[in-house]
């Protein structure tokens, strides 16, 4: 295959799916892990393509298009596992937490499944059921209802009525994009209104977002920055995003695979 050939082909899965994994073009196509960067490097230069950590998103996304649960699972994933078991410290057995829809919680979902007697609200289909597999003592798994969205949300009305009867310690949210005016964003009207019921449940709310999430601006606003306790991100969030974080009074923690080894000074920072 000539290389014009192989870069038609990555554009195209990348369009068809919204995102590709370089590991996966390399079983694919055939060819060298640097032969994918490489082709990838040359679409994004040509404005085709957004190369991100370990793969390619597709360009030219709206604002009320959502991406689906697989297609976002395959960006950022050593940045989603460092955030998520750093936000894990902060949970401690009995408590009651939050845990709204989206990749980045899926992962604290898996980070937290062992934790005994430990209630979790949720929204999100797959996180329910990695709970409930887990056969963790003591554990409760209370799931919305709702109308599934392509992020395997449970939204609407049914969700919004159960969740106001609830209460829980800390929600820990995942989001569409994060703005300094816009705020946390999801492309979906929907799944705003019920976002936001969530956080009416919770006492403190920490966002699980990674550095790529920042800049992105969704159709509906779920909160505003300010609104938000604990944002658990990791260091590729620039020097000028990490200001306006600090200017609207949130607490911050850059995940990495250190830090998510040391748990006490994650608690005392929350």
């Amino acid at each position: 295959m000539l290389a014009s050939q192989r870069r038609a082909t990555i554009l195209g899965l990348v369009e068809d799916s919204g995102a590709a994994r370089v590991s996966d073009l390399v079983d694919q196509l055939g060819v060298s892990d640097m032969t994918i960067r490489r082709d990838i490097e040359q679409l994004a230069t040509e404005g085709l393509v957004e190369r991100v950590h370990g793969g390619a998103l597709a360009m030219g996304r709206r604002s009320s298009e959502e991406p689906g649960f697989t297609a976002k699972s395959a960006l950022m994933q050593a940045q989603k596992n460092a955030i998520a078991h750093a936000a894990a410290q902060l949970v401690e057995p009995g408590a009651a937490i939050g845990i709204s829809a989206g990749t980045t919680t899926f992962e604290f979902a898996r980070a937290v499944r062992h934790v005994p007697d430990l209630t979790v609200v949720t929204n999100s289909v797959p996180v329910a059921q990695l709970l409930h597999e887990s056969g963790t003592p003591g554990q409760t798994v209370v799931l919305t209802g709702g109308v599934r969205t392509p992020s395997d949300a449970l939204v609407g009305p049914v969700a919004v009525a159960a969740l106001r009867m609830l209460h829980v310690d800390r929600l820990f949210l995942g989001v569409h994009g994060m703005d300094a005016r816009a705020g946390l964003t999801t492309p979906n009207l929907v799944e705003a209104e019920t976002n936001q019921a969530l956080v009416d449940t919770a006492r403190r709310v920490c966002v699980l977002a990674d550095h790529t999430k920042w800049g992105t601006v969704g159709l509906s606003t779920i909160i505003p920055l300010s609104a938000v306790d604990l944002l658990v991100t990791d260091p590729g969030l620039t020097p000028r995003a990490r200001q306006a974080v600090t200017d609207a009074g949130v607490e911050m923690v850059l995940a990495t695979a250190a830090t998510a080894r040391t748990p006490r000074p994650l608690r005392e920072q929350a």
